[in-house]
């Protein structure tokens, strides 16, 4: 880095040759610079300002603090009052007794160069929030989603509590229960029931269950049963709002459906039979865009190969009978192999696919 003197002077020198004829470009490399830094400084103004460059090294202003005054500075900081104190707080008190000393950035400045910039007081620093662990799934059973959501009922005030569990590689409702109260001996009834049900005992790994922060998710009583049937607990960050987004779409799917009572469940019996109907429709019948437009059954079962295998034929055959009617490629058939709950960096999910062996395509 040329400081703002030595500027100058190359300056004054490439243009003394330059105006006995010699050539600009050879001037300049002689000087030891190029003819574009020339160009450059002047203009934009180097040759007034200097290198603009954080690590360059600058003049000392007129108007800098002299030593005294950064000892003062220091004292004052370090006063038995003011120990405590960050700077927001010195310079106003200081203003108030009708001294000022410097401004709140000169002090942070000072203390900082003095290796005193750490939290002052007893109070911890904040601690930056947990990252998302990613969760991949490539298979049915790898990884759940669960929550709770709220089923109005007719009577103003009065609620029931519809518990989902949601297989996030297949999309597919695994688990589910209405009840008339929220209470984690529900929670706890239903992964076990779900837990039966999907034969997980037999399984060389078991699922991470991933839910919210709700109390009712994270209740001894539920932790419990997670411990007792080997499932690991994984949960969002707190006040993140779409680390769960797979369930909150499906709640979304579900309260959106023309059969959902827009003004709420005559009972229990109403809203249980509502759910069995939904899931019924959303298992089977529902084409989910996630995973290709195949039902989430028929992608937990396995058949999406087939049938998007024959899909993908299909459209080749017709890209055939009428070639001017495609200007590109048939439309993406392939199955999704993986899906990713809170991705993290794409390195971070290539090296966990590689460990399985499997191709890094995530929905």
């Amino acid at each position: 880095m040329i400081v703002l003197a030595d500027r100058q002077s190359l300056v004054r020198d490439i243009s003394e040759a330059h105006r006995q004829g010699a050539r600009l470009r050879l001037a300049c490399e002689t000087a030891g610079i190029d003819i574009r830094t020339l160009q450059r400084w002047k203009a934009e103004g180097g040759l007034v300002t200097g290198d603009a460059r954080p690590q360059a090294v600058h003049p000392r202003p007129s108007h800098a603090l002299s030593e005294a005054e950064r000892a003062q500075v220091l004292r004052v900081a370090n006063e038995p009052r003011f120990a405590d104190m960050p700077p927001a707080r010195i310079v106003p008190m200081l203003a108030d007794e009708g001294v000022y000393v410097a401004s709140e950035s000169t002090f942070s400045r000072v203390l900082r160069e003095h290796g005193q910039a750490a939290r002052r007081g007893r109070a911890k620093a904040p601690r930056p929030s947990r990252p998302p662990t990613t969760h991949i799934a490539t298979a049915p059973g790898e990884v759940w989603c669960w929550d709770m959501t709220y089923l109005p009922a007719r009577v103003a005030g009065r609620w029931f509590y519809l518990y989902l569990i949601l297989d996030l590689y297949s999309r597919k409702i695994v688990g589910w229960e209405v009840h008339d109260s929220d209470d984690s001996a529900h929670a706890a009834q239903l992964v076990r029931r779900t837990a039966l049900a999907e034969g997980i005992a037999a399984q060389r790994r078991r699922p991470v269950l991933h839910g919210d922060n709700g109390a009712t998710l994270k209740a001894t009583t539920v932790l419990a049963m997670l411990n007792w049937l080997g499932v690991k607990p994984s949960y969002s960050r707190p006040r993140v709002s779409d680390d769960n987004a797979f369930v909150e779409s499906l709640f979304r799917t579900a309260k959106y459906r023309p059969e959902f009572p827009t003004r709420g469940f005559d009972d229990l019996a109403a809203a249980r039979s509502w759910a069995a109907e939904f899931v019924r429709w959303y298992n089977v019948e529902h084409r989910h865009s996630g995973i290709r437009y195949v039902s989430p059954a028929q992608r937990h079962a396995g058949h999406d190969v087939a049938i998007l295998a024959a899909r993908s034929e299909l459209y080749e055959q017709a890209r055939q009978q009428h070639p001017a009617r495609w200007s590109r490629s048939t439309r993406d058939w392939s199955p999704i192999t993986t899906v990713t709950l809170n991705p993290e960096r794409d390195a971070v999910i290539e090296a966990a696919l590689r460990g399985k062996d499997i191709q890094p395509k995530a929905a």
